[in-house]
This record gives structure tokens, sequence and C-alpha cells, in this order.
């Protein structure tokens, strides 16, 4: 791959996840902090909820009808203008979530696109992609740092900046900004255009069928599983850090991505040495791992124990939702690639995590009860109800998981 165009993807990169950090991990505290407390979870449901609506119709555009980064850029700028709005809906909190749904159902199918154009000029996809959506990362990194060290520096000095709607205003400024550079992105034209459209290309029934084997129906399954205790973790890390004594919300959860930006950089030598389904494995062991160390540390505030629990978010998202992607890239044909990105972020940010946001919220509230937040004992009790979910999931993976087909080292 030439360096312009390696250059040019990588900033696609990190502007589209430098988009996601800058407000999914502080709009629980925002709510809080604006009389909606009690409907923090609403963000992670509306969120997979656009997920499983938009991919799959957004892939079908993709792959029939436009070129790929022409739809990301009408996407992006779409989504820019329903965030702007977002912060004026505060007062109202139904049009609030209403407009939240509004940019998601934009922003969502963006994931499954940008991985189509990186994967369509790619030869080695187990080498080059790593690298390239390491840029994401490092943009989740750089919009947490935002956060905390400059816009801190516009509001009190009693006010944390993730109380207040500026980083939903970044949030839909860098929207706008990728969706007018993804029209100076490289040519991704529609691979089936011209082909007949029908009611299961729509829904992805066509791509599902191309890509059936007992192993891919095992993979999806399990993504969908460990997709449900990890609605806990985004929803409500950034509640518990709080809980747990520390200041800067947003930097100490980008801990997550700083590891993350490394293990990513590793996924080509532990790809040919352990294969598919030991790197899957291996992720789904560190959510047992991260929740673990969260419930531990909880009653005494154990502040190492929190920072590694945090700290492994890389290794869980890397192993499992990286190599899934290439494995899905892997066993998909070109005319279906946007399709088959697409049903992987369906099935994981769209039905995991809408089942696992209710389900953690549910919990959640039945520990908080009338209190205005949970104890620290409290604290200890949730973290090990994702603890022993994930652990069940893991262990019917590696039961049941076996990977026959070519080209794909098992």
């Amino acid at each position: 791959m030439k360096a312009a165009l390696r250059a040019q993807l990588s900033v696609m990169m990190f502007l589209e996840f430098f988009i996601w950090g800058s407000w999914y991990t502080t709009i629980g505290v925002y709510m809080s902090n604006h009389d909606m407390a009690d409907l923090t979870h609403w963000p992670y449901t509306v969120n997979p909820v656009a997920a499983i609506v938009a991919p799959f119709f957004v892939g079908l555009i993709a792959d029939r009808f436009f070129a790929t980064q022409k739809v990301l850029g009408v996407l992006h700028i779409l989504g820019a203008i329903f965030m702007f709005l977002v912060p004026s809906a505060t007062g109202n909190s139904t049009l609030f979530i209403l407009l939240l749904l509004g940019y998601n159902l934009c922003y969502m199918p963006t994931m499954s696109l940008a991985n189509t154009i990186c994967f369509h000029k790619m030869t080695d996809q187990e080498k080059e992609f790593p690298l390239i959506r390491v840029f994401g990362t490092l943009g989740w990194i750089v919009a947490g740092l935002i956060i905390s060290f400059v816009l801190n520096k516009f509001v009190a000095d009693n006010v944390k900046p993730e109380e207040t709607g500026m980083q939903l205003y970044m949030t839909a400024g860098a929207s706008l900004l990728l969706g007018l550079f993804s029209f100076t992105l490289p040519n991704t034209p529609p691979p089936a255009k011209g082909k007949k459209v029908s009611a299961a290309s729509i829904i992805g029934v066509d791509a599902f069928k191309q890509l059936a084997s007992p192993s891919f129906f095992i993979f999806l399954f399990s993504s969908f599983l460990i997709c449900i205790p990890l609605a806990a973790y985004y929803n409500f890390t950034q509640h518990f850090l709080a809980a747990t004594g520390f200041e800067k919300i947003a930097s100490t959860q980008i801990l997550g991505q700083v590891s993350e930006t490394l293990f990513m950089t590793l996924i080509p030598f532990f790809f040919i040495r352990l294969g598919v389904k030991k790197m899957l494995a291996v992720g789904m062991l560190a959510w047992v791992i991260r929740y673990a160390l969260f419930a531990l540390a909880a009653p005494d505030q154990v502040t190492s124990m929190i920072i590694i629990g945090v700290i492994m978010h890389g290794i869980c998202y890397d192993f499992f939702f990286v190599t899934g992607q290439i494995y899905v890239d892997k066993k998909a044909t070109p005319q279906i690639r946007a399709q088959a990105q697409g049903l992987i972020i369906f099935v994981t940010y769209g039905v995991g995590m809408l089942v696992g946001a209710p389900i953690a919220g549910s919990v959640y509230n039945k520990f908080l009860g009338t209190s205005q937040g949970l104890t620290l004992q409290q604290w200890q009790n949730f973290w090990w109800i994702p603890c022993a979910f994930a652990a069940v999931v893991l262990l019917f993976f590696i039961i049941t998981f076996k990977e026959r087909q070519k080209g794909i080292k098992a």
C-alpha cells in the first residue's frame, strides 16, 4: 500500500473514532448533571437500535448504488446536524433521546463503511488493517485528552467538562470535518452495481447465506452473547470511576485505548501464531479478568486494580472485535463486503448491545433502589454479574468453535 493512501485511510480512521470517543463515554455524566440520571442507559439503547436498523440497508446502498466514500461523507454530515441539535434539547428528555437516535442512525453504518474502504485497498488484511485501524484508537484517546485537559480550561473550577455540552459540539464539528474529508478518499465503487435488489438483500439475508457455516454461526452467536456484558462496561464504568474517587474520568478511561493502540500493532504477530479461535478466546478471557478486577477493587477503592481493569479493554477490543472484522472480511466475497461488515456491527453493537443495555440498566437500578448512587459493596456485587456471564460465553466458544475454511487459520 502506498504511503499517501495509508495516510488517507489513517486520517479517516482517526476521525471516525475521535467522533465516537468524544461523546460515548461521557454522555452518562452529562445526563446525570441535567436531571436525567435515571435515563443514562438510553444512549446505550438507541445506539444498538441504530446498529440493527441501519448497517444492512446502508451496506446494500454502498454495495449496489453509490461509491462507499460518498455514502460515508453524506452520513457524517447528516450526523453532525443531529449532534449539533442534541444539547439544545436537554430540557426535553424525549427529544434529547430521539436526536441521539437520529445521530446514531447516521453514525453506526459508517463503522462498517470505513472498514469496507480499507479492505477494498488491501491484499493482506492481517498485516495491513491493524496498522491503519490503530489510528482510530488514537483518535478516541485524543478525544478523551481534549475533554479532560483542554475543554476543562473553558469551564468553572468546580465543573467537569463532561457535565457540559462542549463535548457534544466537538462531536458535531469532527463529524462535519470527516464528512467533507470522505469525499477525498479513494474511490470505492459499488461492486454489485446493476444487480437486482430483493427484500433478502435489503435485510442482509444474501450476505448471511454466503457466509454461512457452523463455525461462522458459533462466531456470530458468541459475538452476540459477549456484547451483553460489554454494555455494562460502556454504560457504567464512568459512574464506577466517579464513585471510587477518580477526578479525570474521560482521561482515565482512555487508558483502555492506550493499551488498545499497543495490542493493535501486535495483532499481525499474534494472528499468525495463534489463529482466529485463540485470538477471539483471549479477547473474551480479558473481559472476565476486567470485570473481576473491578469487583475485587470496589470495596477498598484499589486504584491500581481499577486502572488495570480499564487497561484490559485493549485486549478485549483488539483480540475480539478487530480479529472478528478480519475474520468476516476473509470469509466474504467482494460483492457483499459492505453488507458482511454491516452484519458484524448488527450482531455486536446492534443486537448484543440492545439486549445488554437494558439488562445492565435494570441490574444497576435494582442495586440503586431509591439511593443516589451505589455503595462500594454494591459496586462489587454489580461487577461480578457480567464477569460470570462473560466466563460462561468464553467456555461455550472454546468448546464449540472449529474453523475449517481454507485460508483461515483456526
